[in-house]
């Protein structure tokens, strides 16, 4: 089940402002024009915001997510796109030139889930055709940043974030929302750091090679950014 910052609908309609102004997005419209990807399938959307930027050139654009209530937000963004609700396991037939996945999305498969996950996503592929995601480098401890806890106010709703556990492979972490009526929701998040060499075994595994392994500009030295093509 997706976190209820994804799945409730009052989390959702507050998402993109505390998201902010997604500087990450831009990698992915670039690999897009230099893969020459008319068609992209975007594995764990959320509110839309990369599917309807990438609708922006007159690419076909499919965005799949769990998330009834952030697909909500989407779907009043931009019509001309493709919403399914589900993941990459339930996929109808595609064949796509790219399929991304940003933020977090990679992090959130605790399990066997993240080989099912590869698995949908290059049947969902034209043969040839290319997977684009970011992953926080284990190595760069991102959740020593996440110890203190950390307070932000937009339009009124007060935004809590504090780390709850640090069990490598796996960080959890709470946001706690607070609206002016008295309302208060928290959701409890897991993410999975894995290794260059695991991720790279998986994706092979999987049948794809990776292509290359980059830099996230929004993050220089905190991320990998693999670029893989399914083989097989």
């Amino acid at each position: 089940m997706p976190d209820l910052i994804f799945s409730d609908a009052r989390l959702a309609r507050i998402y993109d402002a505390f998201d902010g102004t997604r500087e990450d997005l831009g990698l992915y419209t670039g690999i897009a024009d230099e893969l020459g990807a008319a068609s992209v399938l975007d594995v764990g959307c959320g509110t839309g915001c990369l599917a309807v930027l990438l609708t922006t050139s007159g690419r076909s654009v499919v965005g799949v997510d769990p998330a009834s209530a952030s697909l909500e937000i989407a779907r009043a963004k931009d019509s001309s796109v493709t919403w399914i609700h589900g993941d990459a396991t339930t996929l109808p037939p595609l064949q796509v030139d790219l399929a991304t996945m940003t933020g977090n999305v990679a992090q959130v498969f605790l399990g066997h889930d993240w080989e099912l996950t590869l698995r949908g996503i290059h049947g969902a592929l034209k043969p040839g055709g290319h997977l684009v995601f970011e992953t926080r480098r284990p190595e760069r401890k991102a959740w020593e940043g996440w110890a203190e806890t950390t307070h932000r106010r937009i339009d009124g709703v007060e935004e809590i974030r504090e780390l709850l556990d640090v069990r490598l492979p796996f960080v959890s972490f709470r946001h706690t929302y607070r609206f002016p009526d008295g309302v208060e929701i928290a959701s409890d998040s897991t993410l999975r750091f894995r290794s260059h060499d695991e991720i790279e075994a998986s994706l092979v595994a999987c049948g794809f090679r990776v292509v290359d392994v980059r830099d996230a500009p929004d993050r220089p030295g905190y991320e990998y950014v693999f670029l893989a093509q399914g083989v097989s």
